[in-house]
């Protein structure tokens, strides 16, 4: 009878431990999948930043080409009369 009774106490014992082991190997798969997933957001915002900075870029040299169209054009514009002027 005490045979079967340590038996059972050790089967207990060994559920118990079965139960822990299976709640650790669930904690750290949540946490490695937790730590993944911020990882990747952290990759997202990374590239959401770089983009942001080359579209201010494309967009500060958009405005310096403009700039310098303009400024060509003008020049240009006046050109014809110069030469109407001009006398040999």
């Amino acid at each position: 009878m005490l045979k079967a009774i340590n038996t059972k106490i050790l089967l207990a014992i060994l559920a118990a431990l079965a139960a822990i082991g299976g709640a650790l190997t669930y904690q750290r798969h949540e946490a490695a999948k937790a730590a993944a997933a911020a990882a990747k957001a952290a990759a997202i915002l990374q590239q959401q930043k770089e983009a942001d900075e080359r579209k201010a870029e494309d967009e500060a040299f958009r405005q310096r080409v403009e700039a310098d169209k303009k400024k060509h054009n003008s020049a240009a514009a006046h050109e014809g009369k110069t030469w109407q002027k001009y006398i040999p």
